[in-house]
């Protein structure tokens, strides 16, 4: 009996002891994460925005040229930006009036299903508009957008290609 008191106290004692070394080297694992996530890249609102400029104009352009399938595609880019900047930004006052530009996206995104010149350019001015808008009702009202007069990028044509 007093082996078996012997052997069961040992493993307890080498059981205990090595939880403990197992318990420091997740800790150590654990602050090396938390580190390294604290240096990690995290974008801003204005990154997100000056993305979403770009993707505006060349929407714009896609849409003149009623290559549909690029207007798609940049609408798509909008909204993915949208969608991204509360999971980035929610400590941005201004992240609370996003939800004003979804009627203009969704306007826009239903001209370009329905691949309607007219709609699109009212449906595009709502969205310019909005977006105005919201930089008004958030305090950065010298931020102006407009429909673009030039491509923001010479090396992508924007007209339909077979």
């Amino acid at each position: 009996m007093k082996n078996l008191f012997l052997l069961l106290s040992a493993i307890a004692f080498f059981s205990c002891n090595n939880t403990a070394d197992k318990t420091q080297a997740l800790q150590k694992q654990i602050d090396s994460l938390q580190s390294k996530l604290a240096q990690t890249y995290k974008p801003g609102l204005g990154e997100f925005m000056s993305s979403i400029q770009v993707h505006h104009a060349k929407l714009w352009f896609a849409g003149e040229n009623e290559n549909w399938q690029l207007a798609n595609f940049e609408i798509g880019e909008i909204k993915e930006a949208l969608d991204d900047i509360p999971a980035y930004c929610a400590e941005r006052p201004e992240v609370q009036k996003l939800s004003m530009i979804n009627p203009a996206i969704d306007s826009l995104s239903n001209a370009i299903s329905a691949k309607n010149p007219q709609l699109f350019k009212s449906g595009f001015a709502l969205l310019t508009a909005t977006c105005n808008n919201c930089h008004h009702a958030t305090n950065h009202a010298f931020n102006v957008i407009k429909i673009p007069g030039n491509p923001p990028l010479s090396n992508q044509d924007f007209k339909i290609h077979p």
